[in-house]
């Protein structure tokens, strides 16, 4: 049972979280997420299928997690993963495995600004420690359901070196 729906898995499961550098269209998104599940149905580690699942948020966020307790991944797993979503960024022209940007509401709508860039943002008081980030660096799936992967500011690592 590689690929189960993201409901499935539980809170434990391991995640990363990946923020392509635009919004996609309906078409890439439903192209990207094909692409995913083709990649899921097969990905292993040392020869034992991973039990994993994705979801793609607000146009732009793709999470993939992996029920750890089912079969554990490994560095080659990891690395089958990069690669699989290096050729979906030259497929689609974004970028996806780019951890350095932060993510943050304006409103509707989700930013994207480099670090140097949302300094000068929260340097003008533009935004702030009340400002709702989206901490990709969260590890578990659990952490997305109980709100700390879109959250304020202040309670994530960007509240720490921006604001702290």
């Amino acid at each position: 049972m590689p690929q189960v729906p993201m409901q499935e898995l539980p809170d434990h499961a391991r995640l990363w979280v990946f923020a392509a550098d635009r919004t996609l269209g309906p078409t890439e998104q439903t192209v990207l997420l094909s692409a995913v599940d083709h990649f899921q149905g097969m990905w292993a580690a040392h020869g034992t299928p991973l039990t994993s699942g994705r979801e793609l948020r607000h146009g732009r966020f793709l999470l993939v997690a992996v029920d750890e307790q089912a079969a554990g991944v490994s560095g080659c797993s990891i690395d089958a993963l990069t690669r699989a979503l290096r050729g979906l960024e030259e497929r689609f022209g974004l970028v996806l495995l780019d951890n350095g940007p932060v993510h943050y509401r304006d409103g509707d709508t989700v930013q994207r600004a480099s670090r140097p860039a949302f300094r000068r943002l929260a340097e003008s008081g533009a935004v702030s420690a009340a400002t709702v980030v989206f901490d990709n660096t969260t590890p578990t799936l659990g952490n997305v359901r109980e709100g700390r992967w879109e959250t304020v500011a202040q309670d994530t690592w960007v509240g720490r070196a921006f604001f702290g």
